[in-house]
């Protein structure tokens, strides 16, 4: 974890570096870690240092601290032109962001994996009953047309919608045979993150992954790599509906109707009572297995698709930040250093190097977003400054730009209390129940 965001801040901090140097303004230390000096050398006035404490870096530029006394040298920050500041602070950012759309695209070419039903129309398999698809009407084979203001949504988009709006009315419309029913759909809140459900899902083959030892579906002859095509003579749309029909079901035998190496068979099974988060669900004990599409992309293809993953990660930060000010999202779905590190344990532990630079490029994908937001501090808040600056054609002054530091910092410093708490209330035993 402290690797990877290490990596980010650097390349974050030498696209600052690297513009400001090109525009004359003078740098006096570009730094890799924080604390005390360990190495270095100094090379055209500028301090290249090693420091104690290896995570990340900064460069330190002289006359950047509006709390600092200026002395009109041409080299200082605040002696530059305001478009060469806007320059200079939009550059780390921007260099996130092209970090992330050169790794994704180095990604794709290699190894384009996705969900194979992610890019599918939204055709609905299974609707969970009560749930907010079933209060609005929806059924299985219905066609998803419209959800909210994305027309014709493939089941991606649908999901990325439905996971950012817990509690908000969106506006549906389906389409049921030459039919077009218009209705409205509110997602509950679920989950630890409280992430929105609708409680539909996408036709998927129920197709064995891997198998319990000593398990329901072990004793009873299930295989990995079987396919579970119907359950009591009835068809199964998804794994969802598997689950919800052994809950239901409960103990009692249960007749499979399995597709083994293009072989049917007929097997029976009976679920056994489980204890999932302290409630008692039944279950055969295998893991699903979940269909994914791997290919190659050439660099063109590589490079749209990236272009087009990135913009709509993108967009999908902005509206839960916007949701967060909004209060129609709750801060349990943020992550922070602790949530990072476990995510890119996570991700090192899986074959390959792949999914651990796709975790590093959404990482600076959302280092360079989260800059870009107007807060005093962040690269966002001064160039909102530079913006207000222009327009009342005056520097603001001096004792103002203090408060509205102070006040960026006490709020950034709430911020990053909050995120770290909820990172903890994932790992430590109820101490979730008192985040708000």
């Amino acid at each position: 974890m402290a690797v990877v965001l290490g990596f980010m801040i650097l390349v974050h901090e030498f696209g600052h570096f690297a513009v400001a140097k090109l525009l004359g303004v003078r740098v006096e230390q570009f730094a890799i870690g924080f604390g005390k000096r360990l190495v270095g050398f100094r090379k055209g006035g500028t301090d290249y240092r090693i420091n104690l404490l290896p995570l990340g870096g900064y460069v330190k530029m002289a006359g950047e601290n509006p709390m600092d006394t200026h002395t009109g040298d041409p080299g200082e920050f605040t002696a530059h032109p305001r478009w060469h500041r806007f320059l200079i602070a939009i550059a780390g950012p921007s260099m996130n962001i092209l970090l992330a759309v050169v790794l994704i695209t180095g990604v794709y070419m290699v190894h384009y994996a996705h969900a194979a039903f992610f890019d599918e129309p939204a055709v609905v398999g299974y609707v969970v009953p009560d749930s907010p698809a079933a209060k609005a009407g929806v059924e299985p084979g219905d066609r998803i047309v419209r959800l909210g203001n994305e027309q014709d949504p493939h089941w991606e988009g649908v999901l990325i919608q439905v996971t950012l709006s817990p509690g908000q009315p969106l506006n549906l419309a389906v389409r049921r045979g030459n039919e077009i029913l218009h209705t409205t759909i509110t997602p509950v809140a679920e989950g630890q993150e409280e992430a929105g459900d609708a409680g539909w899902f996408a036709s998927r083959p129920v197709e064995v992954g891997s198998v319990e030892a000593n398990g329901p579906a072990d004793k009873a002859g299930i295989h990995p790599g079987d396919t579970v095509g119907a359950v009591n003579g009835k068809p199964l749309a998804c794994v969802e509906a598997l689950i919800d029909f052994l809950d239901q079901n409960q103990t009692k035998p249960l007749a499979l109707a399995i597709v083994r190496d293009g072989r049917s068979l007929n097997l029976s099974v009976t679920p056994i009572a489980t204890d999932l988060g302290g409630q008692t669900h039944y279950r055969l004990h295998f893991s699903p297995a979940d269909p994914v599409r791997i290919s190659h992309l050439s660099f063109p293809k590589a490079f749209t698709r990236s272009v087009e993953t990135n913009r709509r990660y993108s967009q999908l930060i902005l509206q839960l930040v916007q949701k967060l000010v909004e209060r129609k999202a709750s801060i349990k779905q943020f992550a922070g250093p602790i949530g990072i590190g476990a995510a890119a344990g996570q991700a090192a532990r899986q074959p390959g190097w792949t999914p651990l630079l796709e975790l590093t490029a959404l990482i600076s994908l959302n280092l360079g977003i989260i800059n870009l937001l107007p807060i005093p501090i962040l690269d966002g808040g001064l160039i909102l400054l530079l913006f207000v600056e222009a327009l009342i054609r005056r520097d603001i002054s001096r004792p103002i730009k203090e408060r509205i530091y102070q006040a960026a910092f006490v709020f950034l410093l709430l911020i990053g209390v909050i995120v770290i708490y909820n990172d903890l209330s994932r790992y430590v035993p109820g101490l979730s129940n008192h985040l708000p």
